[in-house]
């Protein structure tokens, strides 16, 4: 499928960009005989790649995703671009982000993968008011994304970025969130170690663990969300997503976990043929259809 692409800021490198040590660049991971599997790495100039359905559904949903990568990498296509065909096909658009990392050396540190995110959020909101995607905006991650979106859906409301344009009139709360397999915690026994090296560097101290560690940052405010993951997964334990369901739960935030017995971590949408969890697309959307949607976000004023 053919992708609408575009800057999420204005001058494409984000602000504050020349301070950082990023060295851009998209390398195929892919295996003789397999889909492309494109990752990219450095990223200064964050970009949405946006699908769009031959017809939109009643719901008007754009599905903003960040993909995984340890925060290594962005994983465009496992976690992202392959996502497009099924979701386009049930009437959603599709935007596919990358956003920058944080070892790179970005002036807003370990938050700049989430600065990239309020300000796709609040980009997506004014085209959607231009009619030029979904009005409504929930928010995906896999695995690394999926921290990077739960800190969307608890932190929103922070300013992480000097204003750029009317856009950032708009709320950067996402109306809903589904993680998959995602990183929640920075917790020793519980985190994803090379998740929190790159993220908080050798020797956090706790006050870092506590700001970063998302089961302990949901307000009551923190949008609704579905959590995906397989028992099996060997590379972030599935407790993340049971403290993250726990913590919504006591915010009375309308939550569901889902589990897999077998799949392990990284399964995407690719890798999933003849299992069980190959219904977690359709799961989602279904979850989706279940929603007790809120009316259009408006300008904040």
């Amino acid at each position: 499928m053919k992708a609408e692409i575009f800057n999420i800021w204005p001058q494409g490198d984000a602000p504050g960009a020349g301070e950082s040590r990023a060295q851009p660049r998209i390398v195929d991971l892919a295996k003789e005989y397999e889909p492309y599997n494109r990752a990219a790495y450095g990223v200064r100039c964050p970009e949405i790649a946006l699908y769009h359905p031959d017809e939109s559904n009643a719901l008007n949903i754009t599905l903003l995703v960040a993909p995984g990568g340890a925060f290594e990498k962005v994983m465009i296509d496992k976690e992202g671009s392959a996502l497009a065909t099924f979701f386009t096909s049930m009437g959603y658009h599709l935007a596919v982000m990358t956003y920058r990392l944080p070892e790179d050396g970005h002036h807003e540190g370990p938050d700049a993968p989430v600065a990239d995110a309020q300000r796709a959020i609040r980009l997506l909101r004014e085209r959607a008011s231009r009619g030029l995607n979904g009005h409504r905006i929930v928010m995906m991650g896999f695995s690394a994304g999926g921290h990077v979106a739960a800190s969307l859906g608890n932190r929103f409301d922070e300013k992480l970025y000097p204003v750029q344009d009317a856009a950032d009139a708009l709320a950067a709360r996402p109306d809903a969130q589904v993680l998959v397999y995602p990183v929640i915690s920075m917790r020793e026994g519980l985190t994803h170690e090379a998740s929190r090296l790159r993220l908080l560097g050798k020797n956090p101290t706790q006050r870092e663990i506590d700001a970063y560690s998302m089961e302990s940052c949901v307000t009551p405010q923190t949008p609704q969300t579905l959590l995906i993951h397989a028992v099996d997964d060997s590379a972030v334990p599935i407790n993340n997503s049971m403290v993250m369901f726990s913590a919504l739960r006591e915010k009375n935030i309308p939550a569901e976990l889902h589990f897999y017995e077998q799949g392990g971590h990284g399964f995407g949408i690719r890798n999933v043929v003849d299992k069980p969890l190959a219904s977690w697309p359709m799961l989602v959307t279904e979850w989706l259809r279940s929603r007790h949607w809120t009316t259009r976000p408006r300008l904040v004023v």
